[in-house]
């Protein structure tokens, strides 16, 4: 049975902080609009400084919170309303932004190097969309599931619900696990390999599933037809609307954000692994097969997306009333500041691969090592 945390201080209801979280698409739009009406191009980077440099010193500030809320308060935390319209209202700010982002692109010229701010700014709130997509999308509820196809449309990703959900949650932590990196791999290894991977596993997981229901593959009962769909929609519509030239915008931030995803997949997993029992099957996945990190910035931000221990353990648990166990794996930082360590190999291999072997009580072998 999993450790809960064993730490004394008592669980602090962070019901208001929870605005931050659809605020966020808010504040980098905000950023647009200041370059739109003074022209200075720097605004244009503030998404990417607010990530990469302005969270990870607000993790440090802030610090970390191990409490847990009492499962006296678990069924109340999960039933209020609240909670899911504070997921709900990320999504339209987040198309908003992007329809504004591209009018921005296609209608204001602008050196290479504000060109390049935009694209990061608008492709990072659409990266943090889609762990808005991520919440929404383990729901059983129509309106959430929908709700995340149209999160994940800016960044042309719409198969990620079907792989992460009926794919990742059953490998992970396994070598036959597209998202799950392995100890000595750098991230510009895995990203090609998870990107191919995770498309290829999304079609087949599909296509097994609609030929069990005797549907055609080739229908809009495909999950990643009606996903991939909606980014035509979108990315149509915006094309329609704006010129041609707008596509490489739309492209560019899409291939960005979703590579936002696929960097913290590098990072939630890394050289993690479920042992196999007696009849050679891997282990239930136990919180000590994730990262996990309590900064309450980042988590604040993502929806307790860095408690990632208790959401593979139990993935139908919403996102406030996630917990933090003890015997789970701790980064050493939030989320912004490990997936900005993670582009440098040499950085993260010396911070993290100690930590894996240590986590293993130096014992590789049993460690998803990269062949």
């Amino acid at each position: 049975m999993s450790a809960l945390s064993s730490a004394p201080e008592a669980w602090r209801d962070k019901r208001w902080l929870w605005l931050l979280s659809p605020a966020i698409p808010f504040l980098m739009s905000l950023s647009l609009v200041n370059f739109e009406l003074t022209g200075h191009w720097w605004y244009l980077w503030f998404s990417p400084l607010f990530i990469h440099a302005i969270m990870p010193v607000l993790d440090m500030v802030f610090g970390e919170d191990f409490s847990n809320p009492p499962e006296s308060a678990v069924n109340a935390l999960e039933n209020d309303i609240f909670y899911r319209v504070l997921v709900w209202a990320y999504v339209p700010l987040q198309l908003a932004g992007t329809a504004y982002g591209a009018w921005l692109a296609a209608t204001h010229a602008m050196p290479w190097y504000a060109f390049l701010g935009l694209v990061l700014s608008v492709g990072a709130y659409n990266g943090i969309g889609i762990a808005t997509a991520h919440e929404l999308g383990h729901k059983r509820e129509k309106l959430d599931r929908w709700l995340a196809k149209l999160a994940l449309a800016p960044t042309l990703y719409g198969h990620f619900s079907v792989e992460h959900n009926r794919g990742h949650h059953t490998r992970v932590a396994t070598p036959q696990d597209p998202a799950s990196a392995r100890l000595g791999e750098s991230f510009w290894a895995f990203l090609p390999r998870t990107v191919l991977g995770s498309l290829r596993s999304a079609w087949q997981l599909e296509k097994v599933k609609l030929q069990r229901e005797k549907k055609s593959v080739w229908s809009l009962h495909n999950e990643n037809l009606q996903a991939w769909s909606l980014s035509l929609l979108l990315y149509g519509a915006l094309t329609a609307w704006l010129g041609w030239g707008v596509l490489v915008f739309l492209v560019l931030q899409g291939l960005y954000g979703a590579s936002m995803l696929e960097v913290v997949n590098y990072v939630e997993h890394y050289g993690l692994l479920r042992q196999k029992d007696s009849h050679d099957r891997y282990v239930r996945c136990e919180p000590e097969h994730s990262w996990n990190s309590n900064h309450i910035v980042g988590n604040i931000v993502l929806y307790h997306l860095q408690r990632h221990s208790d959401h593979h353990a139990h993935p139908l648990r919403r996102y406030q009333a996630l917990r933090h166990f003890d015997q789970a794996p701790q980064l050493p930082g939030g989320y912004a500041a490990m997936i900005t360590l993670a582009y440098f190999p040499p950085l993260w291999f010396a911070v993290m691969d100690k930590r894996v072997l240590a986590h293993y009580q130096g014992d590789a072998s049993k460690a998803n090592v990269v062949a």
